[in-house]
């Protein structure tokens, strides 16, 4: 008999979405509320410079090589400029998160 305990790969990630999304309660509105946080703090918290090369990251999906290309700067400037706009974000939705948990528990 195979041991699928410790099964890896595709077919292990796939099944433990389907679990997780059976098993999770509906937080479309929490998801809702982070989308629009993030957008909120790509247009106020992040340089016009790091918005961009995250922008062509995420959203067109190209590589470092490709955005420095395009900008005319080096891929390890581009990787800089992401990281940093990465933790600021992390930061800012950090912060609204814990605000938020902040009021929950206020009555």
């Amino acid at each position: 008999m195979p041991n699928t305990r410790y099964r890896r790969g595709k077919a292990y990630a796939a099944d433990m979405a389907v679990y997780t999304r059976q098993m999770a309660e509906d937080n479309s509105r929490e998801v809702n509320r982070l989308k629009r946080n993030l957008i909120r703090a790509l247009q106020e918290d992040v340089t016009p410079r790091q918005r961009q090369a995250l922008t062509m990251y995420y959203a067109e999906g190209l590589n470092m090589r490709e955005i420095g290309a395009r900008l005319g700067v080096d891929k390890s400037t581009i990787s800089r400029t992401i990281k940093r706009g990465e933790r600021r974000l992390q930061r800012c939705l950090r912060y609204g998160a814990e605000n938020y948990l902040r009021n929950m528990d206020k009555p």
